[in-house]
């Protein structure tokens, strides 16, 4: 039984190795977007509802996170002359306010999501464009994609060897 129990996890592990290696290479080398980001994708479909639709509304909440993100980088650029270094001080007490109240939103509402997108956007230190989103958009969707291939493969190993 023990021996089943590590060959089954011996299987998944691989599989899904398999998959974030995929998911990695696809991103620099089809892509040429950070795997970094990519796995802020993967991260987020784990945060809840392990399962397509659910995995959908999380990474929408992460590219309503990226828009926060650039438009909070946009204010602080138009408020900065006006409020000097006060200017981020205002501008992430605004946006928090918005991803905060976003939460209580009927279907994407995934705080958690939310938050990811605005780490992806600063942590990427792209100035604020379309280009930025699209980039992180794509990365974030690459390991949205691959988690819940990988969440797939790991349910369907595991019923392949309950029977």
């Amino acid at each position: 039984m023990a021996s089943n129990a590590f060959s089954t996890h011996l299987k998944v592990v691989i599989g899904e190795s398999v998959i974030a290696s995929s998911a990695a290479t696809l991103s620099v080398m089809a892509f040429e977007v950070p795997v970094w980001a990519m796995f802020v994708g993967w991260i987020s479909f784990f945060t809840r509802g392990l399962n397509l639709k659910q995995g959908a509304v999380n990474l929408a909440c992460v590219l309503i996170g990226i828009i926060l993100g650039v438009a909070a980088a946009q204010a602080v650029e138009v408020s900065t002359p006006v409020l000097g270094s006060y200017a981020i001080s205002a501008v992430v007490f605004a946006i928090t306010i918005i991803a905060l109240s976003l939460a209580r939103a009927p279907v994407f509402n995934n705080l958690l999501g939310f938050f990811l997108g605005l780490v992806a956007y600063f942590a990427s230190h792209q100035p604020p464009s379309f280009t930025a989103f699209g980039m992180l958009a794509l990365a974030a969707t690459v390991g949205a994609t691959a988690a819940f291939l990988a969440h797939s493969l790991q349910k369907r190993i595991q019923r392949a060897t309950a029977h």
